[in-house]
């Protein structure tokens, strides 16, 4: 993949690119030195780019964080809300809409929906703006955090936050559909279980209002299988973006890994992998912390 036809029939450039990439040496060998590489930081260099696997990650990670935070706010303000809703209108039409709505968004596939979007939203209505993250005529603002959305606000740039709000929004409403269909099932199901508990009878027998019953004592309990969801649905946004930003030029490592893998870049691939396996644990690292703030019993224990 590194040399061209030319530079293979040379067996001098051949042996020191092996050398180079210590494909001279046992497999056992390579995956000594690749982890004990991988302890210092070091995730190799890309064989597409000529630079560190490390220093592109950390140049696309920012958009897709972005990309990532604003979908699981979308999927989190959309679905505990619908989800509550159909516990609350159980059995009519408000339940129903509820439960169909989470249903396509479970089923219809991502790269399926952002393209549908795009089509009808940007193209037919122009309701939203296009791809990548910023209009061309819109100078960038400078570079702090790599979020545009908090980069413009750092330099008092209210043109280029609201353009990068809409171009955020489509997005991250494609990325997070999958996220709000489970969130509203899982939020509607673990709080149809809590409402038929004894404790939830007993506050209804000492005459307390029924808002009071699901919003006090009802919700709290309910939350811990959805805070569950939420950060397992927040790391699969991660992998999830992929789709979703190549359809949307978005140019974050969802993209990076795919021109990795239509390239074979094997060190892009596995540094794009070890990252989204590390979002994986420190999100869920944090929502087995929050389970004590939520039930008391957890933090005794």
């Amino acid at each position: 993949m590194v040399l061209s036809e030319r530079a293979m029939a040379n067996p001098e450039i051949v042996r020191a690119y092996r050398e180079r990439w210590g494909l001279d040496k046992p497999a056992y060998a390579r995956y000594l030195t690749y982890v004990t590489n991988l302890t210092r930081g070091d995730l190799g260099e890309s064989i597409a780019t000529q630079q560190p696997v490390r220093k592109d990650l950390l140049r696309f990670l920012p958009a897709t964080v972005e990309l990532a935070v604003a979908a699981t706010f979308v999927a989190i303000a959309i679905g505990i809300p619908l989800g509550i809703a159909a516990v609350v209108h159980r059995d009519r039409w408000t339940d129903h809409l509820a439960r169909i709505g989470s249903l396509i968004g479970v089923s219809v596939p991502v790269f399926w929906l952002g393209l549908l979007a795009l089509a009808v939203f940007y193209y037919r209505l122009e309701l939203f703006a296009g791809p990548v993250r910023l209009d061309p005529s819109i100078p960038a603002p400078p570079v702090r955090t790599g979020l545009l959305t908090i980069d413009s606000l750092l330099a008092g740039r209210w043109d280029a936050f609201l353009n990068a709000l809409r171009h955020l929004a489509l997005p991250a409403l494609v990325l997070g559909a999958y996220s709000m269909g489970v969130i509203t099932r899982i939020t509607r199901s673990s709080l149809l279980e809590v409402l038929a508990q004894d404790d939830i009878r007993t506050a209804r027998a000492k005459g307390l209002a029924e808002h009071v019953v699901l919003l006090r004592h009802a919700l709290r309990n309910a939350f811990i299988p959805t805070v569950t969801i939420i950060g397992l649905a927040s790391g699969n946004l991660m992998a999830g973006a992929v789709m979703t930003e190549t359809i949307f030029a978005w140019p974050g490592i969802g993209r990076y890994a795919v021109d990795a893998a239509s390239k074979l870049d094997y060190p892009a691939i596995m540094g794009v992998t070890l990252l989204v396996a590390f979002a994986y644990v420190v999100i869920n690292f944090f929502v087995d912390l929050s389970y004590a703030l939520l039930d008391p019993r957890i933090r005794l224990d």
